[in-house]
């Protein structure tokens, strides 16, 4: 997708410089039904600087879209504080909240053409005819819309409606944009597409930005922060690199990615260094400050594409054999059953013709450089 010229007009700009941080303060949601109260998000805090771009990930049910519902306003929070730009907006309805969101359904008018769903915020901005012209001019050149005026929606692909959406989000400055899953109806091809497209968007206009995604691949490669929740509550919160390398617990490092955990006991902490036996091999590798020297319930998080297979030759047995191999185009996985237990593997660019055979006894190493140990959730 081809990014369109955009021109500087003042009626679509930045937010004024250092507008935008957001501050959540021991955000609770509490609902209450005949079967009891469930506790839908438990003390969420967060500070989202101006201008960054931070994901909501996690699994269903884990209170992503419910603690931007609040952000929203439209959930009311059961305890805690909202705050912009430090002043708390609890008690703001969401018309009166300088955010917009984009929805996963679009919610775009049907009866509308893309300029009228456009330009409807601004109207009841009441906006003037000529803010709502330039603005409008700005948003269908940036958006890659101009031509588009006069459909309606159904008139449109997925990708052409999302972009009306965030147009129409774009248009009246928020301080603060929300994204609730906006990405899941399109197919793979133009998600990535659209990815690319909000990032640039985003980055152009410096507009803080939360976005929820239950998929990783999209929370790493659009945030600049991620916070990862799980069961109402947040695990961590890292650049998407500290993530996949520095989980804080078993759960992150699972959700993000894929990893092999072997079990290891710490013979000796030096610092944020410990040494384990795995395979065979003595490794000094990176330890979680909660992991202690004999602690059991430890797990040595090694990811495929850290680990190398040597074919053994002349009679030897080494420590693993391939049990299968999947060739997916730029890698191969195998599957190896080790002393440890079963590990995955993955080879990147590898000629497939030299892909390891099924029984093929094995030498198994692990790069202690990117390996992580883990105390159990």
């Amino acid at each position: 997708m081809t990014a369109a010229p955009v021109a500087t007009d003042s009626v679509v700009a930045r937010p004024e410089a250092g507008t935008g941080r957001l501050q959540l303060e021991a955000l609770t949601k509490r609902f209450t039904g005949r079967s009891g109260t469930v506790t839908a998000v438990d003390q969420v805090t967060l500070d989202v600087r101006a201008g960054e771009f931070i994901t909501l990930l996690g699994p269903s049910g884990c209170g992503k879209t419910t603690t931007l519902r609040m952000v929203a306003g439209f959930e009311d929070a059961s305890t805690g504080h909202i705050r912009l730009d430090d002043a708390v907006i609890d008690h703001l309805p969401p018309q009166r909240r300088p955010m917009a969101m984009v929805f996963q359904s679009y919610a775009l008018f049907p009866h509308m053409t893309v300029a009228q769903n456009i330009a409807y915020g601004l109207r009841l901005q009441r906006r003037t005819r000529e803010e709502i012209a330039t603005s409008m001019r700005m948003a269908l050149t940036s958006m890659n819309l101009v031509g588009m005026e006069d459909r309606s929606p159904h008139e449109l692909s997925g990708g052409q409606q999302q972009r009306v959406a965030l147009a129409r989000a774009l248009v009246v400055q928020p301080k603060v944009l929300l994204f609730d899953e906006p990405l899941s109806n399109l197919d793979a091809k133009l998600r990535d597409a659209m990815r690319a497209e909000i990032r640039r968007i985003q980055k152009m206009f410096g507009i803080t930005s939360i976005y929820v995604t239950h998929d990783q691949d999209e929370a790493m490669s659009m945030s600049d922060r991620i916070v990862v929740m799980n069961k109402a509550r947040v695990e961590q919160v890292a650049t998407p690199g500290e993530i996949y390398a520095r989980p804080s617990s078993v759960f992150v490092a699972d959700f993000i990615g894929r990893a092999n955990f072997l079990e290891a006991v710490p013979e000796r902490i030096d610092g944020t260094s410990a040494v384990v036996t795995v395979l065979g091999r003595q490794l000094t590798v990176a330890a979680h400050p909660t992991v202690a020297a004999g602690g059991v319930g430890t797990y040595l998080m090694v990811r495929p594409e850290t680990m190398r297979l040597t074919p053994v030759t002349d009679g030897g047995t080494g420590i693993g054999v391939v049990l299968r191999s999947t060739f997916h185009g730029p890698s191969i996985d195998y599957e190896v059953e080790t002393t440890a237990g079963t590990v995955t593997v993955t080879e990147v660019g590898k000629d497939p013709r030299e892909a390891l055979g099924e029984g093929t006894n094995v030498d198994v190493t692990i790069d202690p450089e990117r390996a992580y140990l883990l105390t159990q959730d």
